[in-house]
């Protein structure tokens, strides 16, 4: 078992490139293997086929998100301070790998229907986090107490998420952490409660 998690690991990693470079589509899995060193034939012991590798890697590249994210919000004592930290890691993270911001914010979203529900069960380890923070606000009194805590995510979500795919739409042409406090001061002023 210990012997696999490094090659898994460096076929995760390679198909990130190749899916950033070439798109899904193009993304051959001879491709990814070569890129990651390993014969054609290895990608197999890890992965039914290439649709498997994409949610595989979107499960692996996401868990690791979560547990950083998480990681920079335990020591925020605000749940205006947790969601700050969750927009600033969130860009950090994808500018920090452009192929992934590519691969998330693009290739994922060109998927067929059943791929897209399996990426989306990934995707709520994230929006739980978003859930907690909102509830915490709720709780404290930061945030207004009539907040529609679905659509409260869905507007956090949404907008980080829309940032993040503008940016790489513009061929990442400015420093993504930049938007970090405008993001925050727009949500965080339609959560509020006013004084």
């Amino acid at each position: 078992m210990k012997q696999k998690k490094p090659k898994y690991k460096q076929i995760i990693d390679a198909a990130v490139i190749v899916i950033a470079e070439n798109g899904y589509h193009q993304a051959q899995v001879s491709k990814i293997a070569k890129q990651a060193g390993v014969a054609d034939g290895t990608i197999y012991l890890y992965f039914k086929n290439k649709e498997d590798i994409l949610v595989s890697l979107f499960q692996e590249k996401m868990g690791e998100f979560i547990e950083k994210i998480e990681v920079e919000i335990k020591s925020a004592e605000t749940a205006a301070e947790k969601l700050y930290k969750l927009i600033k890691t969130h860009f950090s993270l994808l500018a920090a790998d452009h192929h992934l911001a590519i691969v998330t914010q693009l290739e994922l979203r060109q998927s067929n229907k059943e791929l897209r529900l399996r990426i989306n069960e990934v995707l709520k380890g994230y929006l739980n986090v978003v859930d907690k923070i909102i509830r915490t606000g709720i709780e404290t009194g930061e945030f207004r107490d009539e907040i529609d805590t679905r659509l409260a995510r869905q507007m956090i979500f949404g907008t980080i998420d829309e940032i993040v795919t503008t940016w790489v739409m513009n061929e990442q042409k400015y420093p993504l952490s930049e938007q970090t406090q405008k993001v925050h001061q727009l949500l965080i002023n339609g959560f509020a409660k006013s004084n």
